[in-house]
């Protein structure tokens, strides 16, 4: 087993989200960036953020979770993937489990709805998202100075192929 996966009995069940999915996402998704991005600035309330998860989100794009198995009708949301043609829109950890191969595996799973390209956007402070799509075959294609994004925060465009 490599360093840092998860051992078998805690490896995370991925399944295809579903619309009450949409709190335990926007949750996730709020204290992830708080966390681990909090030079961003919060540009929508809570309640915004959760009716944009609940009617465009989901409903709009391929969203994948991962979670832990707790014998209930849905575990502890780890993670999460979003996925709309050949865009990863999102992939969110909880802080917490962070570096112990669940990005991976969704990242493993957008590659599958995906198989010959994915693009997605980072923003250029976020080095260790960064670091990590690096791994992972990911090229940088184009730096921006903020101007695309709600945050105005500079970015940079990723690609990966199939191809390499």
């Amino acid at each position: 087993m490599a360093p840092n996966e998860p051992a078998p009995a805690d490896r995370p069940l991925l399944r295809k989200a579903a619309a009450e999915d949409a709190e335990p996402l926007t949750r996730l998704f709020l204290a992830s960036r708080a966390l681990t991005m909090p030079y961003l600035p919060k540009v929508h309330s809570d309640a915004d953020t959760l009716a944009w998860m609940t009617h465009v989100v989901l409903p709009g794009t391929t969203v994948w979770v991962a979670e832990t198995e707790t014998g209930t009708a849905t575990g502890d949301v780890l993670g999460f993937a979003s996925v709309d043609g050949t865009e990863l829109e999102h992939l969110y950890l909880r802080p917490d489990v962070r570096r112990r191969g669940i990005g991976s595996l969704l990242l493993a799973k957008a590659r599958e709805i995906s198989p010959e390209e994915l693009t997605l956007y980072a923003f250029q402070r976020n080095t260790d998202a960064r670091a990590f799509y690096e791994r992972h075959g990911f090229t940088a294609v184009d730096f921006n100075d903020g101007s695309r994004n709600e945050e105005k925060e500079p970015d940079v465009r990723y690609r990966w192929t199939a191809r390499g």
